[in-house]
């Protein structure tokens, strides 16, 4: 029996082929569609779409579906909106933005269309088992341990798996979908028309940035990092593998593509191009955005070079996690210096007015 989908089910998952196709029918000219009344309005709600996908934590128990056909469009205006940015790291948040917000209908969905939507994506959620090349396909991009396939069940080619780590699986496989199809093919007039809402939402996730790591303060990169940039400085030929951690670090704290270059100016055999090039592919213009490694794989690579008391007793794990934390403790460090200012000149005001009284007297 075939299901049937209400426009009010392609809210809940816009990616399915039949939202594909109401979006044609609507907007079948992109350019006269943007630019209309009811156009604008829904470059504004894919505008805060994408607003919500920059967030640390997601919320969608305020969603309301009243409005069915704006929400499907508001997806489709979003990903022309990102395509747009030409920035790698958009793109993953409003992915991973969309594939939880799936998911969290998919919860409480009939089990039918649940079923359906599944299928749509190549998940079958009715086995428990899954052919291991097309597990090892699933899961490059799980963190947790327990998806490696060394920790795995794995009988006569095949993996054994969970009900619900099938729909844990389900979640990742529309991430890895929906990014499979960004960016799109998107023309200049038709960017040009989205040019402000990309620029607003730039500028709000440079706040994000700053939230979260503040501004750049190259006194609270980690030892390692310390290190890689003064042997830049000095004129010492690097690895690939100090390049790259040092890279992805200050492309994750926030530091822009041209901040990054001028770090490897200071090398005595700089070549702008060729530091260009590899600056923007690991920030992600090549497809993929990488993050920096870790304590454990900065010490294979050997490159933990003068640990401090930071590293040894604080439990640091990760050179984001020094920064941030060496960010913090210098600002309350600040604060505390600022307060001891302010204590001794109101003292030293105190004693000048008693030394004044005693005068008069």
């Amino acid at each position: 029996m075939p299901v049937e989908l209400e426009n009010k089910d392609l809210a809940k998952y816009p990616f399915l082929k039949e939202a594909h196709n109401f979006v044609s029918q609507r907007a079948y000219s992109i350019e006269n569609f943007l630019k209309s009344r009811f156009g604008e309005r829904i470059c504004i709600s894919a505008q805060n779409r994408i607003k919500a996908a920059l967030e640390s934590k997601f919320v969608f128990d305020e969603i309301r579906l009243e409005k069915p056909d704006d929400e499907i469009l508001s997806y489709a205006v979003s990903r022309l909106i990102v395509s747009c940015m030409k920035e790698r790291q958009m793109i993953d948040k409003l992915c991973r933005y969309e594939s939880e917000r799936a998911f969290y209908f998919l919860q409480t969905e009939d089990s039918q269309k649940k079923d359906y939507v599944a299928r749509n994506v190549g998940i079958k959620l009715d086995v428990e088992k899954i052919s291991v090349p097309e597990y090892v396909e699933l899961v490059p991009n799980l963190r947790d341990s327990r998806w490696q396939l060394v920790n795995r069940d794995v009988s006569e080619g095949s993996v054994s798996i969970k009900k619900e780590e099938l729909e844990e699986l389900l979640k990742e496989r529309i991430r890895v979908v929906l990014h499979g199809q960004l960016p799109l093919p998107v023309t200049d007039g038709i960017c040009s028309l989205l040019d402000s809402f990309a620029g607003e939402i730039s500028a709000v996730y440079q706040e994000k940035l700053l939230e979260q790591f503040g501004e750049v303060d190259e006194g609270s990169f980690p030892p390692c990092m310390k290190a890689i940039i003064n042997a830049v400085s000095a004129g010492t030929n690097i690895p690939h593998t100090a390049r790259f951690s040092l890279t992805a670090f200050m492309h994750t704290i926030g530091m822009d593509t041209t901040g990054i270059v001028e770090v490897y100016t200071r090398a005595p055999d700089f070549d702008v191009e060729k530091t260009l090039y590899q600056v923007e592919h690991i920030s992600g213009r090549s497809g993929t955005e990488y993050t920096p490694p870790g304590c454990a794989t900065m010490k294979t690579y050997g490159l933990c070079v003068g640990p401090d008391s930071i590293c040894r007793n604080k439990n640091i794990i990760h050179p984001l996690s020094y920064y941030k934390y060496k960010k913090k403790y210098s600002k309350v460090n600040e604060k505390n210096k600022d307060a001891k200012e302010k204590d001794s000149e109101k003292e030293n005001n105190s004693k000048d007015s008693n030394i004044q009284k005693e005068e008069m007297i």
